[in-house]
């Protein structure tokens, strides 16, 4: 059964940091572009970050650019995302996705055309 698990959410104060995971099962996460996405409450989901199944490039929302980190660890069969500077409007829930079809140009997308899909993690960034 493929699987992805996110983890690593919680509360934190602005200007904290958190480390989400997302973690594969079931098959092998270094054939797949890997993305991350949120959904705040009474928003639409939006593409945060993503990595391609090589790691050799990613791409990140204008709203999370400097502060936001996507790395992988193929032998893991992980995908990080460093979270860094907080901010309120950062709350919602995490999803990570994997696909492999998900590159143009050689640049992962930030559209949700992923074909699996972690249940999320929720972040919440208040004082």
């Amino acid at each position: 059964q493929l699987q992805l698990v996110e983890s690593g959410g919680g509360l934190v104060n602005p200007g904290g940091s958190l480390r989400l995971s997302c973690a594969a099962s079931g098959f092998a996460l270094d054939h797949y572009g890997i993305g991350w996405f949120r959904q705040a409450p009474g928003k639409e989901r939006e593409g945060v970050s993503c990595i391609s199944s090589s790691g050799s490039s990613t791409n990140y929302a204008d709203s999370v650019k400097g502060r936001f980190t996507v790395v992988r660890d193929n032998a893991k069969n992980t995908v990080y995302l460093h979270m860094d500077s907080l901010k309120p409007e950062d709350t919602g829930v995490y999803y990570c996705a994997a696909g492999d079809r998900v590159t143009v140009q050689g640049m992962c997308v930030l559209t949700p055309s992923y074909d699996y899909w972690g249940q999320g993690t929720q972040v919440t960034v208040s004082s």
